[in-house]
């Protein structure tokens, strides 16, 4: 995908937003490095899996929040012949496995099923993070291992006794009134005494540091010098002891890197995917449906809605679209009009859909490009010697030698920089070239020429940005099938160009106008009333929809309660029959045993 386009339309801006939503550095970064997929079966997968784990960070049910260390560059250390993890590497290392496999079991993602894979690997990674656990505290320090606990005990012996020798030194009235403190200090971790300058020479030790002023002397007296080395000793031994525990440890690791390596990956990409996930239900965003895999010409590209997502409430929600046989669409209207912001958003959806984000619209249909390919801007170089129209020219070539039957041109003031004529005639030549090519099209424009070419072309339509003359300002709405005008006049008074020459300058423009302006000002009359009438129609049609719902829903429950009432009367017609068979069984007993039972056999034989 082109890394230019990718910066023009601020891709890394949205990856930023859906990255923060990671809760590991490593997924984080993932996020902002994974570059848009060009596979429409690669996409249906991300989506799939991107569906899945929205609904289950919408269920609550659990979600693990804690943070995932750094891990990557141990399992490179695992693989080293007699290495060892440090204590904060295990404890990292502990963390995120057993973190990490809670995460894949709230994932309930099957395996082998789509991105990421489901449980696969959080048993072995629990099994090892028990390993760690065994030796490491849960707030990361050693445990009380016996073979560390009797080298902590000797310390602590130590310690004590080195206590009780410098408290020797405050309660002795010889070497009290030398001591600038009572309590003891630490220097290159031995205890220390802080005696007073004027007292050198009275005390035998080793001076280990001289204050700023002068004054005070910090020195290790001789009775203390043998129990801070066997102090040092015991400290080094305990040093020691932890090493060749955490050798031991991160030997018994190495044979299951590989597949700890393998967990890793996974979890990093499914924190990945969690963290777009979580941007979606944030963004309230949703998931494009797929347009037709059949090129960029013959798959409908819809936007309904949508709104941009680097404006925020600022955004002005738009519909813009390509109907299928449609290769490209034309959009004109007033400056700051929105038609840049227009082109922006229709690529950036793009992008965005196929990086597997949620897009911020009540509904996306896209098709999968192989690439987005824009001329946005104004891109004079002063110091390349390259005027604005010579700049874009050599965008625009660069454009026409990538553009494929399956790419998305943007095309930003089309025709702009230049002579009228020559520029409309280049960049009609232009894009009947990329329209033959097969390319889909987004353009903007302000030249007359391009929108009798949407007019008179099947495969190109015409769209502007809507202007409320009532107010004199842009509805920054997209209005479909129709092109629009520039109002550069009311645009021009409304930013403080004199009233005197607005009126000389619509003169010039009534002496020489041609009735286009005012046929284009009256289709764009109609279309805004299509619009209003469109949005009644669809709000009766809502309302029609509601109420024939609860029609159906009521006849089926008189359906329903008719049933009820059938069986109900069959149940009792039934009961009847049988007390009746029973009465007359009854009765020809009876006349069987008064009137014998040859005869009885044939007045039974009768009644039945």
């Amino acid at each position: 995908m082109n890394e230019k386009t990718c910066r023009l339309l601020e891709l890394d801006r949205v990856k930023e937003k859906a990255a923060s939503y990671a809760r590991s550095r490593e997924a984080a970064a993932l996020v902002m490095a994974e570059l848009p997929l060009s596979g429409a079966a690669e996409l249906a997968a991300l989506q799939r899996a991107l569906t899945h784990l929205m609904g289950r960070v919408n269920s609550g049910e659990g979600e693990p929040r804690r943070e995932l260390p750094e891990t990557a560059p141990l399992f490179a250390k695992l693989a080293l012949e007699r290495a060892a993890l440090s204590l904060e590497e295990a404890f990292a290392l502990g963390v995120f496995l057993e973190e990490g496999s809670r995460v894949l079991r709230w994932a309930k993602l099957e395996e082998g099923g789509g991105e990421a894979g489901g449980e696969g690997g959080a048993a072995e990674a629990e099994e090892a993070a028990a390993l760690i656990f065994a030796v490491v505290a849960p707030d990361g320090s050693m445990r009380d291992l016996p073979e560390l606990r009797r080298i902590k005990e000797r310390i602590r012996s130590i310690g004590r006794e080195i206590k009780k020798l410098t408290a020797s030194f405050a309660r002795d009235e010889s070497t009290r009134a030398m001591l600038q403190s009572e309590l003891p200090s630490m220097r290159d971790g031995r205890t220390v005494l802080a005696l007073k300058a004027n007292f050198r020479g009275r005390v035998r030790g080793i001076v280990h540091e001289v204050s700023a002023s002068g004054q005070t002397l910090f020195i290790e007296p001789e009775a203390l010098v043998e129990k801070n080395n066997e102090l040092r000793i015991e400290e080094r031994a305990l040093d020691a002891e932890i090493r060749r525990i955490l050798r031991e440890l991160t030997a018994r690791l190495a044979p299951r890197r590989d597949a700890l390596a393998v967990f890793h990956a996974r979890l990093i990409r499914l924190d990945a995917l969690r963290a777009r996930a979580h941007f979606a239900v944030a963004t309230k965003g949703i998931l494009a449906d797929a347009a037709a895999d059949e090129g960029a010409a013959g798959a409908a590209f819809g936007l309904w809605q949508a709104r941009h997502p680097l404006l925020g409430g600022e955004a002005v929600p738009i519909d813009i679209s390509l109907r299928e046989g449609v290769r490209a669409l034309i959009i004109t209207g007033p400056n700051a009009g929105g038609k840049t912001a227009a082109l922006k958003t229709a690529g950036l959806f793009v992008l965005m859909n196929q990086c597997g984000f949620a897009l911020p619209a009540a509904r996306a249909r896209l098709p999968v490009f192989d690439d987005v390919l824009a001329d946005i801007g104004d891109e004079q170089s002063l110091s390349g010697a390259l005027s604005t129209f010579s700049a874009h020219a050599q965008n625009l070539a660069a454009i026409h030698r990538a553009a494929t039957a399956r790419s998305l041109v943007l095309l930003d003031e089309l025709g702009a920089g230049t002579g009228v004529e020559e520029g409309g005639a280049l960049a009609m030549a232009l894009l009947d070239s990329l329209i033959e090519r097969g390319s889909a099209l987004f353009v903007t424009t302000h030249t007359s020429a391009l929108k009798n070419y949407g007019w008179t072309r099947e495969a190109v339509e015409n769209a502007s940005m809507e202007f409320d003359t009532a107010t004199g300002r842009p509805t920054y709405r997209v209005l479909m099938g129709v092109p629009g005008e520039s109002r550069a006049l009311a645009i021009a008074r409304r930013s403080g160009v004199p009233r005197e020459v607005i009126d000389r300058a619509r003169a010039y423009l009534d002496r020489g106008e041609s009735d286009s302006a005012r046929v284009i000002s009256g289709l764009q009359t109609k279309i805004t009333n299509l619009e209003r009438d469109r949005r009644a129609f669809e709000d009766e049609r809502r309302a029609f929809d509601k109420e024939r719902q609860k029609l159906e829903d009521r006849a089926a429950r008189l359906r329903e309660k008719e049933a009820a009432l059938k069986a109900g009367e069959l149940g009792k017609l039934r009961a009847l029959r049988d007390e009746s068979r029973k009465k007359l069984e009854n009765l020809v007993r009876a006349l069987q045993e008064g009137a014998g039972a040859p005869v009885g056999r044939d007045k039974t034989s009768a009644v039945k």
